[in-house]
């Protein structure tokens, strides 16, 4: 009977296991040609453009992951002033990255999709 609860209890736990964001590390192609590079770092994500309009800008800093998707507060944009932030959000599949950013709650939002490279 210990044996039957143990197991029971085991596969409970796999299906009430929360998700685990997605891992898109890999190097992407924004919309207007520019190569972005996206990495984990101590569990957080970054996206830093490596070639096109304004190399080395880092557009989504320290995302938190939040089920398969990440979040954070720290999302630029490069055609936007350096002062301003929005409310960001990545999700990914094996071939893509849509990413959004939010200002004034979600009342201003704009989004892309970048599609893997390599």
């Amino acid at each position: 009977m210990r044996q039957l609860f143990v197991a029971a209890a085991a596969v409970l736990g796999l299906v009430a296991a929360p998700a685990l964001a997605r891992d898109p590390s890999g190097s992407y192609k924004r919309p207007n040609g520019d190569l972005v590079a996206v990495a984990i770092v101590n569990g957080k994500l970054y996206c830093k453009i490596e070639k096109g309009k304004k190399p080395g800008f880092e557009m989504c800093h320290g995302m938190h992951p939040q089920g398969e998707d990440w979040f954070g507060k720290g999302m630029k944009h490069p055609g936007m002033p350096g002062f301003m932030t929005f409310n960001g959000t990545v999700s990914s599949d094996e071939r893509a990255i849509k990413i959004k950013g939010c200002a004034m709650g979600k009342a201003m939002c704009r989004s892309e999709i970048w599609t893997r490279v390599g």
